[in-house]
């Protein structure tokens, strides 16, 4: 992965907003309405290269295709490998179910969207046997950024882990959680593996490592639920282990909604748990004004040696745009929590579009929170390199 030599550089955390007509024929065909195929291609590449283009304008520095064809950044697997089907019956975290008037809320919000909470589970054993639609997206997003690729230092592509599809599409086979974590690990190494042979850096989005104390593992003791994240560690390791590490990044979260997360878990004991892992960079938020405090856990547990930092500087949940100076106090910040400016690279919270049809931030601001990136990654450039 590119490293921060002469200047901050910027990217973000996977999703971005999709187009209409993409949206709505993604959110059909998951719902199980019969969509044309040319036709879905077609608004995919032209959403792909829309979004090539926005990134290119903004300055991002490490772009992706925004995850345009996919459904969502974590139910995507239920179509590209067999052994899915019916529905989950995912449980409500706890803070959501505390406050009934902001679920009621937020289940307006989501009409109309992909599923979230009753995506499909697993009713057989899980299997990726046809590589053909990750294969599709690697070359399309090849093709759209092609022209582009001299604007930006490198591209990266995005892939659910074996924890997060674990704990949102929900087991109905295995009747083990680790038989199905390690089933997951080994099927989704196919696609990790495929990523980064098409020149792309991996990033694993593992917002269960966080977000699931207060869902799947709600009911488990701390100790527990540590033991599950080392768990889901392990699982990405073995997924992971032919892929150097420096070509892979981890992204976790406390979930991307703009709820009260009264419930969050801290992030300084997860911390020595998730430096287990085989990766080359940690992406969390830290722009939610909920966890903010949170860099100063890497003073008491500082970044393993070699590791990159991608902080998140810019909040996805709101339409408020951050001042630049806002933008480079944290990057400043975050440099000198971890005590190397070159090892961090500004980043977003989370996605801007997790689930097509469940957008909390218009597209016009996202631009304009990825120019605000920009222009805050500059100032922190020039203190930091003064």
């Amino acid at each position: 992965m590119k490293r921060s030599e002469q200047r901050i550089l910027t990217t973000h955390v996977g999703s971005l907003p999709r187009t209409p007509p993409l949206r709505d024929l993604l959110v059909r065909q998951d719902r199980g309405d019969a969509v044309d195929a040319t036709a879905l291609a077609r608004e995919a590449e032209a959403a792909v290269r829309h979004v090539v283009r926005k990134q290119l304008e903004a300055g991002v520095d490490v772009c992706n295709d925004g995850e345009q064809p996919r459904v969502g950044f974590s139910t995507y697997p239920a179509k590209r490998m067999r052994g899915f089907g019916g529905a989950s019956k995912r449980r409500m975290s706890r803070d959501i179910a505390e406050h009934p008037d902001y679920m009621a809320r937020l289940s307006r919000m989501r009409t109309g969207a992909a599923r979230i909470n009753d995506a499909p589970q697993a009713v057989a054993e899980v299997a990726y046997t046809d590589l053909g639609e990750a294969m599709a997206e690697c070359e399309m997003f090849q093709r759209c950024v092609a022209g582009e690729r001299q604007g930006f230092a490198e591209p990266f592509m995005t892939a659910a882990s074996p924890g997060v599809i674990a704990t949102i599409m929900l087991d109905a086979f295995y009747g083990s959680h680790e038989r199905y974590i390690r089933a997951l690990a080994r099927e989704m190494r196919k696609e990790y593996e495929l990523i980064v042979a098409r020149g792309f850096v991996l990033q694993l989005d593992c917002p269960d490592l966080a977000m699931e104390r207060v869902r799947f593992f709600q009911d488990e003791p701390m100790d527990r639920f540590l033991d599950a994240v080392a768990l889901h560690i392990d699982a990405i390791n073995e997924a992971v282990a032919a892929i150097p590490p420096d070509r892979v990044r981890l992204h976790l979260c406390w979930g991307n909604y703009d709820g009260p997360h009264t419930h969050d878990v801290p992030l300084e004991p997860l911390l020595p748990v998730i430096y287990r892992a085989r990766v080359g960079a940690l992406s969390l938020p830290l722009a939610s004004p909920r966890h903010q405090h949170e860099l100063k856990a890497f003073r008491r547990h500082p970044l393993p040696a070699g590791m990159l930092f991608v902080p998140g500087v810019i909040d996805s949940t709101t339409n408020v745009v951050e001042h630049p100076e806002v933008v480079a106090d944290r990057i400043v910040a975050a440099a000198e929590a971890i005590g190397d400016r070159t090892r961090v690279l500004a980043s977003v919270d989370c996605g801007f579009g997790t689930f097509a049809g469940s957008q909390l931030v218009e597209e016009s601001v996202v631009w304009t929170k990825l120019r605000a990136l920009r222009y805050g990654a500059d100032l922190a450039s020039k203190r930091l390199w003064k």
